[in-house]
């Protein structure tokens, strides 16, 4: 028996899709250029010397701040696509739960930053890029009334 259109397109319907335009590749590449930027005023335009006792002094440079941006956009992604499988409100839940994460995360520099400067310019790098990607994955996910 043939289908009819009304049929096909309550098929389509039902299936979830991404938005177009929202790619969450873009929010990888926006949270690196965003991280870069404010760590290029910090550190070049401002003069801070951004260090931290981890296992030694570090001495956080543009690429560590590259690096730690991109792994921790794709890591947001991973849990989100994770949840969006499995549990039916994936956007609330994945957003709470990378926010608890971003504000876990600012214990870090701001116990082991090295002097003021460094402690409140390595906390804005986590701020940046958390809520970069928080807003920005958080767009890019599949609603509930979506699933």
């Amino acid at each position: 028996m043939p289908t009819t259109n009304s049929t096909q397109s309550s098929a389509v319907s039902s299936t979830p899709r991404r938005v177009p335009r929202r790619s969450r590749l873009a929010v990888v590449g926006v949270a690196a250029v965003a991280a870069l930027a404010d760590w290029a005023i910090l550190a070049k335009l401002a003069g801070l010397t951004l260090t931290a006792r981890q296992g030694g002094i570090q001495h956080i440079g543009a690429a560590a701040v590259l690096a730690a941006t991109i792994v921790i956009a794709f890591a947001g992604w991973g849990l989100l696509a994770i949840l969006e499988r499995r549990t039916k409100n994936a956007r609330d839940t994945w957003t709470i739960i990378a926010t608890i994460v971003c504000v876990l995360s600012l214990g870090s520099p701001l116990t082991n930053g090295i002097g003021l400067g460094a402690k409140l310019g390595l906390a804005s790098l986590h701020l940046i890029v958390g809520v970069t990607v928080i807003l920005g994955l958080r767009r890019t996910a599949l609603s509930a009334e979506r699933c």
